[in-house]
């Protein structure tokens, strides 16, 4: 039996996973001021909680998945770069192996979704599936004839820096114009706001009274009233993003795109007309190579059931 962690900078999550189902789910808080060590004796702790929980003992447990931020090394368990924690090269899985006993095995956080998409949510149909995940910024992972791929030294696969508007708006790596500048759920906020400022009587303005309230649902919430400005606000975003994913098809062609994040809750209202968007583009067409863009079936499960089977895998 294998349990999967989600890292985050707030809280860890755990759960065994059995056969297809998660048992056991805990969670421990974490926090930027705490060492490695500490952190890593908070995830040893949630390993006991989960098995536990899941009525089960630690010598049921076979291995541990983590799933981390950041740059991670997953061949040598190492956490290269994590700058929300200030984390330089830490050796997170020798650390949580010292206070468990168990083997550990460490993935970015992104390719643990994927991965976990891929063998039990919305990829399990596919051999090849690019999931990208709108939040703060675009997480990304892919999967090719079936395995995870993530470049040399699992330095790869960082879809949302790919530059689709050059010397455009600066991002958080320091380049501009990258894709997760102008599609992620916090570009969508940046361009409903500005739409507001401009037109002071859109329904926009019935969902987010203020900007400061504005989320990823605002634009949509006002769209079912018809309102014009929150459907130029879709298009523009729609634009943006059907632009990456084009890049993204004509670089690897999987057979999907998965698309993650609250976002994605919203359905056929984001993803009929993405795929109007898309599909014209594509340098080889659908009819000889079929391509669908959908949205993920596991929610913030994802990389616990991906962690959980990249350490099944890797055992």
């Amino acid at each position: 039996m294998i349990i999967g962690i989600d890292l985050g900078g707030m809280s860890a999550k755990g759960a065994l996973l059995v056969g297809d189902q998660l048992k056991g789910k805990s969670r421990v808080e974490t926090s930027a001021s705490d060492t490695a060590e500490q952190t890593a004796l908070a995830i040893a702790s949630l390993v006991l909680q989960t098995a536990e929980k899941a009525n089960k003992q630690l010598d049921d447990i076979q291995a541990i998945g983590i799933g981390a931020p950041g740059v991670v090394d997953s061949e040598h368990g190492i956490i290269v770069s994590w700058t929300n924690f200030g984390w330089k090269n830490v050796r997170l899985a020798a650390l949580v192996e010292k206070f468990t006993g168990k083997k550990t095995f460490l993935l970015n956080d992104a390719n643990a979704a994927a991965l976990g998409e891929a063998e039990y949510g919305a990829g399990k149909r596919f051999s090849d599936s690019v999931l990208l995940t709108l939040g703060t910024g675009i997480g990304s992972g892919i999967i090719l004839g079936g395995k995870l791929f993530e470049g040399f030294r699992s330095a790869g696969a960082e879809i949302g820096h790919v530059v689709i508007h050059r010397d455009g708006e600066l991002c958080s790596c320091g380049r501009k114009g990258c894709f997760e500048r102008y599609a992620s759920a916090s570009a969508l906020i940046r361009f409903t706001r500005e739409s507001m400022r401009d037109e002071p009587n859109s329904a926009l303005w019935k969902y987010a009274p203020t900007a400061e309230r504005v989320d990823g649902r605002t634009v949509f919430l006002a769209l079912k009233e018809g309102d014009p400005v929150a459907q130029r606000v879709l298009d523009r975003y729609v634009a943006e993003l059907g632009e990456g994913i084009v890049n993204v098809a004509n670089a690897l062609r999987p057979q999907a795109v998965i698309l993650g994040g609250g976002i994605s809750a919203e359905g056929d209202t984001l993803l009929l007309p993405l795929r109007n968007y898309v599909y014209p583009r594509l340098y080889v067409s659908t009819e000889y190579a079929p391509f669908e863009i959908c949205c993920a079936a596991l929610g913030n499960d994802a990389g616990l059931y991906g962690a959980a089977a990249y350490a099944f895998s890797a055992l």
